[in-house]
């Protein structure tokens, strides 16, 4: 197999060709897909987050819901007690067609009463999920069955309509396919839920009263343990992004132009389409973005406010606070070195800094704030990443892997046989190994 390197020089040179409107509309791009035609919807793959399963009763789509008590592990050293359904938080992805006939059943476990909004679905008021308005709330140990014809299509989502309850994580994606699919057709659609969690060090529960967020989710985890977005080089690519948080987030993609062609309320005509690198996704909205991936790399996705790319740096230690001033390079690496231990992976030396640094005004900044944990993310998807690559990811981030054919075709081999490639490896393309045999 030939070198990253190699394989990257190709990559660039095919990019050439996809210039001029391929690189917002896709137009006349070379077909960078498997799917079998243009006019049927793809489903929408929401990376650590599963989708929900329905049966059919007399022609309408049954799905089960079960609003409780959920662990979820944000971090490789944070788990935390939140809220969600069936399970998860966020809750599972739900996807049905326009024109479907549907039925949700909602039995709640959580100790308190709640009731399901569907935000954005314009339904017979018995079934908004209004407490007291246009239903009872739903008790403890009881159920509820919302039933309602589907009749728009774009990105939406559900939610408790308790506030506290949403800042517990009560959300999930409700994606509502068009009949036949937009045009220009994606290649590949992904869907990410942006939360936000206040939770103080050596506590699990979050502070949903508090005004300040010290870790920020894409899809109930912070990086580097978000699972990236693996995309073929040449494919046309739909994010959607929907924010039930108290902030809101632009999100940036490097390396790429994009087109926002959807919000909370459905598609926008393309006369509203403009180039853009960054999309404010405020409280309560949606949006889609849409652009060709005709650049190869290893992008970054994120939230653009500061201190939403970090995670809580003085929740690492637990108990001892890590300081941020008069800090020597030895006791840095002890520091971090601590957590490594716990967690259980190899700490890579920080970033170099200068001799005295300490003599400068404001340091450190990001000087000791790089933690490179491969081992203990690895997954199917990091496959193939340089070494140290998670050092620098850290918050509401993601990365989107365009990789050429034959480096997709591998890294989707590996995530259908769950090979995880071994971190000595992990330096290059042209030592990546595979295990498990032919398809």
């Amino acid at each position: 197999m030939s070198s990253r390197r190699t394989f990257i020089q190709s990559a660039i040179g095919a990019a050439t060709v996809l210039g001029g409107a391929s690189r917002l509309l896709g137009v006349n791009r070379k077909r960078a897909s498997d799917r079998p035609n243009d006019s049927t919807p793809l489903p929408v793959n929401t990376p650590d987050v599963q989708a929900l399963s329905f049966t059919i009763d007399n022609g309408v789509k049954v799905f089960q819901l079960t609003a409780e008590p959920v662990k979820r592990k944000i971090a490789p050293w944070k788990t935390i007690d939140c809220w969600g359904f069936n399970g998860s938080c966020p809750g599972p992805t739900i996807q049905v067609n326009q024109g479907d006939r549907v039925r949700l059943i909602l039995e709640n476990h959580l100790p308190e009463s709640t009731a399901i909004h569907w935000h954005g679905l314009e339904i017979p008021y018995a079934m908004d999920g209004m407490p007291y308005l246009s239903q009872k709330p739903i008790a403890p140990g009881s159920r509820f069955a919302y039933e309602f014809t589907v009749h728009q299509n774009g990105t939406f989502f559900y939610h408790s309509h308790s506030p506290m309850q949403q800042m517990m994580g009560m959300v999930g994606l409700f994606i509502l396919h068009p009949q036949q699919a937009h045009t220009p057709a994606v290649d590949h659609d992904f869907g990410v839920v942006l939360q936000e969690w206040a939770v103080l060090p050596n506590n699990t529960v979050p502070n949903t009263a508090n005004m300040e967020w010290n870790w920020l989710t894409f899809n109930g985890a912070v990086s580097p343990m978000t699972t990236p977005l693996i995309v073929r080089l040449g494919s046309r690519v739909r994010i959607r992004f929907v924010n039930i948080g108290m902030d809101h987030h632009p999100i940036h993609l490097h390396g790429h132009t994009f087109v926002v062609t959807g919000t909370e309320a459905g598609r926008q005509p393309e006369t509203m389409w403009g180039p853009m690198n960054t999309v404010l996704v405020g409280v309560a909205q949606a949006r889609d973005i849409e652009f060709v991936a005709n650049n190869p790399g290893e992008w970054m996705l994120h939230c653009h406010m500061p201190h939403h790319n970090m995670n809580a740096m003085s929740d690492l230690l637990g108990d001892r606070m890590m300081m941020t001033t008069d800090t020597e390079d030895d006791r840095a690496l002890r520091q971090m070195q601590s957590l490594a231990d716990d967690v259980g992976f190899e700490h890579v030396h920080h970033a170099p800094i200068a001799a005295g640094a300490n003599q400068v005004p404001g340091f450190p900044q990001d000087a000791f704030m790089d933690m490179g944990m491969d081992e203990a993310v690895a997954k199917p998807q990091n496959n193939g990443l340089p070494r140290n690559w998670s050092a620098m990811m850290m918050g509401m981030m993601s990365l989107v892997r365009v990789l050429p054919p034959d480096l997709y075709d591998d890294v989707m081999r590996d995530i259908r046989n769950g090979y995880i490639s071994p971190a000595s490896s992990a330096t290059d393309h042209s030592n990546h190994h595979h295990e498990g045999g032919g398809e």
